[in-house]
């Protein structure tokens, strides 16, 4: 019987290629198999006969012949060959999904069977690399020991970078620890690498202690390292860190060519240091280094995030005149800017110009107009902006719903809002965590508590349970609204979802808890925080600072701005305008006015936030003279020009020494962070009716309306208040309806209001009646609700309506404050019980009430009235 694979291998060796046609056979994987061992001492015959199989319209290789293939064309140095038919065989493992394990195991078996090299292990390692199949390499890598093979410098360096690109940094970093202990010693390419793994992981500090160690292997980076160094820390924004490797580079010799330079002003432009990145650009000039358009582009968008367009333009008409070419990337910073500087004209030109010079915009320069838009409540034009994208083939993606979503929900137009969701849903797009997100912090912020928790188990079933960003949404919510059980059963299932609580959850639950009057729980997720060592951020003492004004805590204060400054911490305009209002609430002038003055001493401008907490603390304080004599002064420097024709309602002639050196802090310096806003025209109509000149304050109203201001609820809160002050209860109420009517939703101040007009003009039962009417409303009785109607049972005699008001608040969660304890005290003097004055005084004093107790008499001076 004829040996057929031994008959073709004798004329494959013979070159008899025209004989071999005349043989009837037909190819299988037993065939070629054994015809390719006949031939492994022989590649082109053995080459020739797996080409010709490969031909066959009925046959194709399987992995096997190609493994015994590749071995017989790397034993014989034909290194292009082999290298094309692994490209093959990698193709065929991928198309037919075979396990690299399976393909590994017969190029072990095919080495040890014909005892060839084991160069062929590397070429294998390689072409994994170069077709980006990192695990297969990494397979690879992993086992050629065991199989008695090292791979090379060049494949290990090869597999670092395959790693980097595909952003497994760990894994480089443990490739780069495992080739040193198996011997493969590492390169100056190895190293930068190295480098760029530890940065691109966030392990900058590692990466620096790296570079410091290679004196000791003999090892000099190259710039290319020492830049992947230099943008580590530019991009964790750490300029410090860069001076640093600047001084290595120095002390090794190392000279920075462009791309450093480049770098250098990214990361000074990205720190808000202009001037330090201006000074890299002119070095660069000077060094007759050639720049080109990245250079530029950086310096550009340096301008642009600075808000110096002008600059910007310059920088730009520099980079045109010598011969460069604008890109997307320069457009966009251009585009970028103008919205941040609220030039929204410019941004359009500047599309209108890509246009028209054939550079398409792309989504980043439409979504960040579109953002310029809705942050100015310019939604009309959004959603044009919106159709013209889609007419130019730039369709609106996720981010463009959601900067949508945004704006409407920041200007009110939640139900809009809504509709815009529904017609994302019929287009297909499928919301992230971020969109619900903020149709759940609109929704909290129109009041509508029950819509915004049907979103929030909607996002429950749609997002990733695990979305920290939706539950700390939830809280925000929740703390917002005063309702801390629900809060707090929120964080549980925070917890059971293995969702991480993070600064932004703790800061949001003490902000919660500070608002609601617990200001020991507050204080208890901060001791919690300080042992998990989890620093404590700005925003969380401004919070804090709050809070303790609130709970008439306020000789804790000084600990608490010890402790902040100890931390390193550096207080801002918001941690101000805390204790200023703090201090106005108190009554004490002197400190609210010394922190404005250490304000203004760090160079802080007062803004019309901190304007406002002075002028309506004056107010409050009967001070309307010194709040008027400020307000007048914003008014000479125009940056309230509507009020110009009302000043007729304030007076001036008398002027608070404290209040005249506030005035003449306010001057041409700080006009532009003086801009008039309704908080501000608000306060004013509530100095108004704070003076009793509520007709005025309508006035006001009437004139400010043709100019395009709209009365909140804050507005009708202050009429409401005026009137049931002087003891216009029925104005108030017709205030309240004509407040609903417009579709505004009194809140808890308006009702507080019209409960404490309905006390004062001895409505008790009504006041009562519409206390038990809030809970329908959607409305959460706060402290002064309580302290109110307590205070007035008191003073009717109706002390079991009060007892039971009291165990209602304790059982919300709201914790009683001095004046609620006052009315029981007075109630209890005047009865003579002593036994219960003394055991409510310490029952205050457990509370932390200590500091009040002189204004209440001892229980030996019960007694003396009891006599």
């Amino acid at each position: 019987m004829v040996n057929l694979p031994a008959q073709i291998s004798r004329l494959l060796i013979l070159r008899r290629f025209d004989v071999l046609k005349t043989l009837d056979f037909t190819f299988s994987d037993y065939l070629l198999d054994h015809v390719l061992k006949n031939l492994k001492g022989h590649p082109i015959s053995a080459l020739h006969f797996f080409n010709l199989a490969s031909k066959q319209n009925y046959f194709r290789p399987y992995f096997k012949s190609y493994v015994k293939l590749i071995h017989i064309l790397s034993n014989a140095r034909m290194f292009d060959e082999t290298r094309l038919c692994l490209r093959c065989l990698v193709d065929l493992s991928e198309s037919s999904d075979l396990p690299v394990s399976l393909i590994c195991d017969e190029l072990v078996t095919v080495y040890r069977e014909f005892k060839f090299s084991g160069t062929v292990f590397d070429m294998v390692l390689k072409a994994y690399v170069e077709k980006g199949l990192c695990k297969n390499a990494l397979y690879m890598f992993d086992n050629m020991p065991k199989w008695g093979r090292s791979p090379s410098l060049r494949s290990c360096n090869g597999l670092l970078s395959c790693l980097v690109r595909g952003k497994d940094f760990h894994t480089a970093v443990c490739v780069y620890d495992q080739m040193v202990r198996i011997g493969v010693a590492p390169d100056v390419y190895t190293c930068a690498i190295v480098v760029d793994a530890y940065c691109k992981d966030g392990r900058v500090a590692e990466a620096m202690e790296f570079v410091e160690g290679l004196d000791k292997m003999g090892i000099d980076l190259n710039v290319v390292g020492y830049n992947n160094l230099i943008n580590g820390f530019v991009e964790k924004g750490d300029m410090e860190g860069v001076d640093k490797v600047l001084g290595l580079m120095s002390q090794r010799r190392i000279v920075k060519n462009i791309i450093t330079c480049t770098m250098l002003i990214k990361g000074y432009s990205r720190t808000g240091k202009m001037d330090r990145a201006c000074e890299v650009f002119k070095g660069m000039k000077e060094n007759m280094m050639v720049l080109d358009e990245k250079v530029y582009g950086v310096l550009i968008d340096g301008y642009c995030r600075d808000g110096n367009m002008d600059d910007a333009v310059r920088i730009k008409n520099e980079m045109l005149k010598s011969g460069l070419g604008t890109n997307l990337f320069v457009f966009n910073s251009m585009i970028n800017g103008y919205c941040k500087n609220g030039q929204l004209f410019e941004a359009e030109e500047v599309i209108m110009t890509m246009v028209e010079g054939n550079l398409k915009p792309d989504n980043y320069s439409y979504n960040t107009l579109l953002d310029g838009y809705c942050k100015r409540g310019l939604i009309d034009d959004a959603l044009k902006l919106c159709r013209k994208m889609a007419g130019n083939g730039v369709y609106p993606a996720n981010i463009s719903y959601n900067i949508l979503l945004k704006g409407l929900c920041d200007y009110g137009d939640v139900e809009d809002a809504l509709s815009l969701w529904q017609l994302m849903l019929k287009r297909g797009f499928i919301p992230d965590e971020i969109g619900f997100s903020t149709i759940v912090h609109g929704l909290f912020r129109k009041g509508d508590f029950d819509k915004a928790l049907m979103m929030w188990k909607h996002a429950l079933a749609k997002c990733p349970t695990k979305s920290t960003i939706l539950f700390n949404t939830m809280l925000n919510g929740l703390c917002k609204m005063g309702k801390m059980i629900e809060a707090e059963q929120i964080l549980e299932k925070m917890k059971e979802t293995g969702c991480s609580i993070d600064e932004v959850t703790n800061r949001i639950l003490i902000d919660g808890y500070c608002r609601a009057g617990d200001i020991e729980r507050a204080f208890e997720i901060k001791e919690i925080m300080d042992m998990e060592g989890v620093p404590g951020s700005i925003e969380m003492y401004n919070s804090l600072i709050s809070g303790l004004f609130r709970a008439d805590k306020s000789k804790e204060i000084s600990v608490l701005l010890s402790e902040f400054h100890a931390k390193g911490l550096r207080p801002n305009i918001i941690t101000y305008g805390a204790l200023m209002s703090g201090w106005f609430k108190e009554g004490n002038l002197k400190k609210a006015f010394d922190a404005y003055f250490e304000m203004r001493g760090k160079g802080i401008a007062p803004n019309v936030h901190i304007c406002t907490i002075i002028i309506s603390g004056l107010n409050k304080l009967g001070r309307t003279d010194g709040a008027n004599m400020l307000l007048q002064k914003m008014v000479e420097l125009d940056v309230v020009p509507n009020l110009k024709q009302f000043y007729e309602f304030f007076n001036f002639d008398k002027i608070q020494t404290e209040a005249q050196k506030i005035a003449n802090t306010i001057d041409e310096s700080v006009k532009g962070n003086i801009i008039p806003n309704s908080i501000l025209y608000n306060v004013v109509i509530a100095g108004l009716c704070k003076c009793g000149k509520t007709n005025d304050a309508r006035k006001v109203i009437s004139g400010l309306s043709q100019r395009g201001f709209v009365p909140d609820e804050f507005t009708y809160s202050a009429l409401i208040h005026s009137a049931a002050t002087s003891g216009d209860v029925n104005e108030a109420f017709l205030l309240r309806d004509e407040m609903t009517e417009k579709g505004l939703s009194p809140n808890i101040v308006t009702y507080n209001a019209l409960i404490d007009g309905l006390c004062k003009s001895g409505n008790l039962d009504r006041a009562l009646s519409l206390f038990h009417k809030l809970q329908s409303k959607g409305l959460v009785p706060n402290l002064i609700t309580y302290n109110t109607l307590i205070n007035e049972c008191f003073k009717s005699s109706s002390k079991s309506e009060a007892l039971k008001l009291m165990g209602r608040m304790t059982k919300e969660g709201i914790a009683p404050s001095v004046n609620t304890y006052s009315g029981f005290l007075s109630s209890l003097l005047q009865q003579g019980n002593v036994e219960e004055y003394t055991k409510l005084l310490d029952e205050m004093r457990k509370a932390g009430f200590e500091t009040d107790f002189t204004r209440y008499p001892k229980p030996f001076e019960v007694e003396a009235v009891a006599l």
